[in-house]
């Protein structure tokens, strides 16, 4: 009769027959062996799909980058995990002119790689609300005080200390910015206050506070900082992953000998206040000057910095220019366009022997202002009457001269260098008055478009006064959008017009500039700046934690993940090598206990017996 017979490397009980007739006996005495290599056989399948699961989604993930950041900023608006022991905290204080800010950051541990920057954001509460509190007055108001100004201040820090988990206290670093208010202050009381702070804070808190963590920056480390906030939040420090991202060559600075090369295009950012004007731009390429005049002034207002934590790592070194203008902010450059307006009349009518503008019979006629509005300008008890015309190409050429414009090369307002802007390959992001102009009663925030805008600009000019406010009544314009700003609307688009065009020299087919107010829905601070610049050392410390684990245990190289199953393969190997055993000697001593046993065994096997081998 057939017989099939199954053999394979496995031990000797292993190895088994099947016969049709014997069926049942078989399947008896090796149920166990078959429901064994059954569980083993689904055992190393498991782990092997388990790795290849756990491998395809990582791999996956660590691909996908563009979706991490995009989750990244997703996740940004969730509630801080203060459980979590890997997230770390800084904080930094604004001590501006009229009131303090306090900002709490947060970052994951670094990643180790040492091209990379942390991944810093702003820390937000359980109702996921930013950690920002304020208080005025401003910290220049104890310059006749110093003694008072740490009790001033720690409203702040103890609002900071109750939302920073307590163990992380003394590993949080503490930066207290002192900006304008505090520069026009003789350097005796700066360096009072400053003496006060460095001494009292210690005392009553444990946060991280060195001697060079309080300091008045000046209005060019104001402005890098704010530049490089607002390229960090739109990504220009992460590497280049898609071929249609927009790039730059840049000559790293020190190094104009060597190859240039290739980064992603940072933006530049236009920041007009109502007292100053703000410049900020990256200039990739080495820069030539017309004269030693001109490079000597030059030093001033170009930063070279490196926001990497290895400084012999360049591929994080930027040449940044910056220029501050003040008396260019919107309100500023009003008062002076009226100052002027006053002096001018009143010579005129002394030689002249003129009334305009002393009374409202005779007003003096005014382009920058809406269509039949009346206002008035006060100074030195007298008054003069003014009547918009609205006439908005009028107004822009009454005021160029404001621009202070020189006729060297390379300069822009009051004659202050300016480095060449590469037009066709750079992006500017217009914040304040720059987005106030454009949105909130042209309703054209975003992309900049200088022909829309001018033609918008011209319509409201024209427009009577009465139309104006109806609509304001109806409520077609923004909501914070006042009367003030209906008032100005058409004084503030030429004054910015000229500004961006005439001021710093802006093509008006210029297509790469785009007013906000805030970035990716956040309104981006300098501070977010001033935390990643100085705390851009503290990779060093991770990477240098993950090198002495990967010297001292290198089998953690490989993911633990992989470690964990193998393990429970191993494992689950072992224990059914031991059963198997156990399950041999069991049968072996049952057979023995029986008078044939050893010739009932071979026969079992399907081996001759011993009998039958010496036969042969």
């Amino acid at each position: 009769m057939g017989r099939i017979g199954i053999s394979c490397l496995f031990p000797a009980s292993w190895h088994f027959s099947i016969s049709p007739v014997g069926c049942p006996r078989i399947l008896n005495t090796n149920l166990r062996q078959i429901i064994v290599i059954s569980i083993l056989a689904a055992a190393v399948s498991l782990l092997y799909f388990s790795v290849v699961i756990i491998r395809n989604k990582y791999g996956r993930l660590s691909r996908d980058k563009k979706f991490q950041r995009y989750w990244a900023r997703v996740t940004d608006i969730e509630a801080t995990d203060t459980n979590n022991p890997n997230v770390n905290y800084g904080i930094v204080v604004d001590c501006g002119s009229s009131g303090s800010r306090i900002f709490v950051y947060c970052w994951p541990r670094h990643n180790g790689n040492p091209h990379d920057l942390l991944d810093i954001r702003q820390m937000r509460d359980k109702n996921r609300k930013p950690v920002v509190m304020k208080i005025k007055p401003g910290i220049s108001e104890f310059a006749t005080s110093p003694e008072k100004v740490s009790d001033y201040i720690s409203p702040l820090l103890n609002f900071a200390a109750e939302h920073v988990p307590r163990a992380k206290h003394k590993e949080t670093p503490l930066y207290i910015l002192c900006t304008a208010g505090m520069r026009i202050l003789p350097e005796s009381q700066q360096k009072a206050i400053l003496e006060d702070l460095l001494t009292d804070i210690p005392v009553h808190f444990d946060f991280l506070f060195s001697d060079s963590h309080a300091e008045v920056i000046s209005g060019k480390q104001e402005g890098v900082y704010a530049w490089i906030g607002i390229n960090f939040v739109l990504g220009r420090f992460e590497h280049i992953e898609d071929d249609d991202e927009a790039v730059v060559e840049v000559n790293i600075p020190g190094s104009e000998s060597s190859e240039a090369i290739v980064r992603k295009r940072t933006a530049g950012i236009l920041d007009m206040g109502g007292v100053s004007t703000q410049i900020a731009y990256e200039v990739p390429k080495t820069v030539s000057f017309a004269s030693s005049q001109q490079e000597e002034v030059a030093k001033n207002l170009l930063a070279e910095f490196n926001l990497g934590c290895d400084v012999h790592q360049t591929e994080h070194v930027y040449r940044v220019y910056v220029a501050t203008f003040l008396g260019f902010g919107g309100n500023a450059a009003r008062q002076r366009y009226e100052d002027k307006i006053f002096a001018n009349t009143v010579q005129k009518n002394r030689l002249l022997g003129k009334q305009t503008g002393l009374t409202p019979d005779a007003p003096y006629l005014d382009p920058c202002l809406p269509l039949d509005i009346k206002d008035e300008i006060q100074q030195n008890g007298q008054t003069i009457y003014l009547r918009g015309t609205g006439d908005f190409d009028l107004c822009r050429e009454t005021v160029q001269p404001f621009m202070n414009k020189t006729n060297e090369t390379q300069t822009s307002l009051n004659g202050v260098y300016q480095p060449p802007i590469h037009f066709q390959n750079s992006e500017f992001y217009g914040f304040s008055e720059f987005y106030y102009c454009t949105e909130d009663v042209l309703r054209m925030g975003g992309d900049y478009n200088a022909a829309k805008f001018t033609k918008a600009a011209k319509d409201y000019c024209a427009t009577k006064w009465s139309i104006l406010r109806e609509r304001f009544d109806r409520g077609l314009y923004a909501s914070h959008a006042d009367l003030h700003r209906l008032k100005y609307q058409c004084f503030k688009s030429a004054w910015m017009f000229e500004v961006f065009h005439r001021g710093f020299s802006f093509p008006v087919n210029y297509k790469n500039l785009k007013t906000a107010l805030q970035v990716y829905d956040k309104e981006v601070q300098w501070t977010l700046g001033a935390i990643l610049y100085r705390t851009r050392f503290l990779p060093l410390r991770d990477i240098q934690q993950e090198v002495f684990r990967a010297s001292h245990a290198h089998w953690r190289g490989v993911s633990f993940v992989y470690n964990h199953y193998l393990f429970s393969g191993c494992f689950l190997v072992v224990l059914l090598a031991i059963l198997l055993y156990l399950l041999r000697l069991r049968r072996i001593h049952r057979r023995n206990l029986r008078p044939g046993s050893a010739s009932a065994l071979w026969m079992e096997e399907g081996l001759p017996s011993q009998k039958a081998v010496g036969t042969l």
